[in-house]
């Protein structure tokens, strides 16, 4: 069984700014199912792609199973059977042992920055990069599957 443990957080864009990033990988995901119960994305990562299903969320935790499929058959699921997608560059930053998944968003998402850590468990502690802001982890309007059917730019403040 497969066991995500990931916890969201913004930046302060401030010291986002000041940071040396590595190239980014751009990412086109687009989800063939979007329900709060299970979602099936599929997401192409440059020359690679995949099809990933997640469970139900709970706390930080959910059940997920990801299989590497040929980029061709992606970009037909991506064109004919996704119901809903967006679009990001990720950039990846070692942080005192951990990796940290940095999303910049674009399209209709666009000004949205999100930072990532996947975990062993719910207790692990972890070193806090100064550039990491509010966590988000239980705020569902951050979920990847929810932007792309109510994006950043229709929220109000």
């Amino acid at each position: 069984m497969g066991k995500e443990i990931e916890r969201k957080f913004l930046l302060n864009l401030e010291e986002w700014n000041k940071v040396d990033k590595p190239v980014g990988k751009h990412l086109r995901q687009g989800y063939i199912s979007n329900d709060p119960k299970k979602t099936i994305r599929v997401r192409i990562a440059e020359t690679k792609a995949w099809l990933t299903i997640k469970g139900i969320t709970i706390g930080a935790s959910r059940l997920e199973y990801e299989y590497e499929i040929p980029l061709n058959e992606a970009a037909e699921l991506l064109d004919n059977f996704c119901e809903s997608e967006l679009e990001k560059t990720r950039y990846e930053i070692d942080y005192e042992g951990k990796t940290w998944e940095i999303d910049v968003f674009s399209g209709d998402n666009d000004g949205l920055i999100e930072a990532e850590i996947e975990l062993l468990s719910e207790e692990e502690h972890f070193e806090r990069p100064i550039w990491i802001a509010a966590e988000v982890t239980a705020d569902k309007r951050y979920y990847n599957a929810n932007l792309t059917t109510h994006p950043f730019k229709d929220w109000k403040d």
